[in-house]
């Protein structure tokens, strides 16, 4: 049933353009790991890596792909976009003008996007010189000085702009959200890595079959965790009243009010991780004794950063499902359409009901984040794990694999195609938007 699915898609030349489109966008970034900064003796700079591989470090490099071991061109990946996201959504909600923009359509949206661009050149160019400046003190620089600073700067900078500009074509002409893409594209390309590095491992005794055998299970459930719950809803019950217009009689009918478990979906991870990993990582390439005791706290396993990690998880959770779900909304647009919720009265009692619906769901969707990314401490500290693909990197990958997957079955349904799953094998797989 999934392989007719999937052969329906070369039926549908738009869709396969897109997808075409994606992939060959995807290539380009891949490609772009691999071209190196120039000024960098990459031998000092890997043996840097390997010392610090299970660190903030390795954070990082994980979600840039493998690009800051090489310190390529898009060595600083997506992370200062995301973080510019983050402060435009916060200054949307204190600051008016901002706030005005949100709510004037796209022409605001297009204002807000162009400020969170200037924003990550800013970001760069603050992330790349403390890089430069790190790396200098590192002795890992052929040429160091003023020159190789400048040069650092302008490279990682334009490199985050192009994968920036990468994402949002990704978006606009592809499938599925570019950014999310990106991020998923680089755990992705770091896979065959953390397999050949396990099994080398295993071949000379580092670690057990056992131990091998308990994570490749592991990792199996928590997928499964990650699939069912990402698909899980709280059904409100939605009654709508008959009326006539005209000599015809609308509603009388009964629905529901979906409301997923994980609004937010891979936001919460992402936003935390790009807020943690920003001063940490800046801090990691600094010789100086009090920053460089920050930049351990900050450490994967460290109780400083677990709790802030999840502190800023649970953040997310609840500011994101605000941002993108309002209730008074909903309340106002079902009392318009004469829908209400049984036993409950329209307008601001709905508003309160729903509101307090949400806020209890999102309590759970932000505790089964919270554990699912904490996962990979908890391995690395017990099983002795070789590589950071854990929770958070498998959060990300089904996550951003499911919604991909629901924007291409929307565009087949579009075109009265079957879907993935036929009406006979099951329910169609529900993206968050």
């Amino acid at each position: 049933m999934i392989g007719g699915g999937f052969q329906n898609i070369f039926k549908i030349p738009e869709l396969k353009k897109r997808i075409f489109y994606t992939f060959a966008l995807l290539a380009v970034y891949r490609v772009g790991v691999h071209v190196p900064t120039p000024g960098i003796d990459s031998i000092a700079l890997a043996k840097i890596f390997e010392a610090h591989k299970g660190g903030i470090l390795g954070i990082f490099n994980l979600f840039s792909g493998g690009a800051l071991e090489r310190l390529s061109v898009f060595a600083l990946g997506i992370m200062p976009y995301i973080s510019a996201s983050i402060i435009l959504q916060l200054l949307t909600v204190v600051v008016p003008h901002l706030e005005r923009l949100s709510k004037e359509g796209e022409q605001g949206r297009k204002k807000i996007t162009q400020y969170t661009r200037y924003g990550t050149v800013v970001l760069s160019i603050i992330q790349g010189f403390g890089i430069s400046v790190g790396l200098e003190q590192m002795q890992t620089v052929l040429y160091p000085g003023w020159s190789f600073r400048f040069m650092t700067v302008i490279t990682l900078a334009a490199g985050t702009a192009f994968i920036m500009w990468l994402g949002e074509q990704i978006t606009e002409r592809g499938i599925g959200n570019g950014i999310s893409l990106i991020i998923f594209a680089g755990i992705v390309a770091r896979l065959p890595d953390a397999v050949g590095n396990t099994f080398g491992l295993l071949s000379t005794n580092e670690i057990s079959i056992f131990a091998v055998a308990v994570l490749v299970v592991l990792m199996a459930a928590v997928i499964g965790v990650i699939v069912f719950i990402e698909q899980g809803q709280r059904r409100i019950p939605v009654q709508y009243a008959k009326r006539v217009v005209g000599r015809r009689m609308y509603g009388g009918q009964s629905t529901h009010l979906p409301l997923k478990i994980n609004t937010s979906g891979v936001i919460p991870p992402i936003f935390a991780s790009s807020i943690i990993v920003f001063p940490a990582t800046v801090a990691s390439f600094i010789e100086i004794g009090w920053v460089k005791n920050i930049a351990d706290s900050l450490t994967p396993g460290n109780l400083a950063y677990e709790l802030l990690y999840v502190a800023f998880i649970f953040f997310f959770c609840y500011f994101y499902t605000a941002v993108t779900f309002n209730p008074v909304n909903v309340a106002d647009n079902m009392k318009k359409h004469g829908g209400y919720i049984p036993g409950i009265r329209p307008g601001r009692n709905t508003a309160d009901y729903i509101d307090r619906v949400l806020t209890r769901i999102t309590l759970g969707g932000a505790i089964y984040i919270s554990v699912i990314c904490v996962l990979p401490s908890v391995l690395i500290a017990k099983f002795n794990v070789p590589f950071y693909f854990g929770g958070t990197a498998l959060l990300i990958v089904v996550g951003v694999g499911i919604d991909t997957i629901a924007q291409i079955e929307s565009h087949m349904l579009q075109r009265h195609y079957e879907g993935f799953l036929k009406k006979s094998g099951g329910t169609r797989i529900k993206g968050r938007y």
